[in-house]
């Protein structure tokens, strides 16, 4: 007896259910941790409005001595972030004064700025597998016990996860500068942010961030000076010079060599 012919219709809709098995099967390995005991894969899950991100995900290859120290210090001195918890700066930090870092990089001058200032507590945002699991093995071979690593959304770290005036400042340098004009939506320096940022910031803590992309640096500066919550560090209402406690990266030297202006922005919570 020959087989009943499959119809258009059945093809379809054979097509579109593999589509669908397979788009769930990369979900699901989008969400398991590439490392048992480490940073999840997405922390915070679904159980958040999906927005306009701010960063961008990067995956790159993890050595072995990053993969180490991920699996052997995130339990101690890592923390994802959630959203469903709110985090007891004092306590995480044997009660030092906590300065936020969003987007470490691969933590070479998040480290120096930690050793150079051993009564600081540095809460160290980032989304980078690698640059996790380099700070964490940076911080261990310095003895530095002030640094603690965060996986996931600043966002939703801010917003649910920290309490009001709890902060003592904010750094946020050379974030991400979606230089295309579609893009400027993207750029983590809004008033929106800011206006989140008053609420975790003690008065009188400052935010401070740099850029090397004057358009970017322009930006910071207008919506800076704009908002009613922060106020210059600098009479002249400009730039500041970089600040001896903010080492020069590699990456800001990289761009100092090919003739890019590096600003420097400090400003006071009123």
């Amino acid at each position: 007896m020959n087989p009943t012919p499959e119809t258009p219709g059945d093809l379809g809709s054979d097509a579109e259910a593999r589509r669908a098995a397979s788009f769930e099967r990369q979900r699901r390995l989008r969400q398991e941790p590439r490392f048992p005991g480490g940073p999840a894969a997405d922390p915070a899950g679904s159980h958040h409005e999906r927005r306009i991100r701010s960063f961008q995900p990067r995956r790159s290859r993890v050595t072995t001595g990053q993969e180490d120290a991920l699996q052997r210090l995130w339990p101690t001195w890592g923390l994802d972030i959630d959203g469903r918890r709110v985090l007891d700066l004092p306590a995480l930090f044997d009660g030092l004064p906590v300065v936020l870092e969003i987007g470490f990089g691969m933590g070479e001058a998040t480290a120096r700025m930690a050793a150079d200032d051993p009564g600081t507590g540095i809460l160290a945002v980032d989304v980078h597998t690698p640059g996790q699991g380099n700070l964490l093995g940076l911080a261990e071979r310095a003895g530095l016990s002030n640094v603690r690593v965060a996986n996931g959304d600043a966002i939703i770290l801010l917003r649910e996860m920290l309490e009001p005036a709890s902060l003592d400042g904010l750094r946020v340098y050379f974030p991400d500068p979606w230089p295309k004009k579609r893009h400027h939506k993207r750029r983590l320096i809004q008033p929106d942010f800011l206006d989140l940022v008053a609420q975790r910031l003690k008065p009188g803590a400052v935010i401070h961030c740099a850029t090397d992309w004057e358009p970017y640096a322009e930006q910071m500066l207008e919506v800076l000076t704009a908002h009613p919550r922060f106020e210059n560090t600098r009479a002249d209402g400009g730039y500041a010079p970089r600040p001896a406690f903010r080492p020069l990266t590699r990456f800001e030297s990289q761009g100092l060599d090919k003739g890019h202006v590096v600003h420097d922005l400090l400003f006071r919570r009123r």
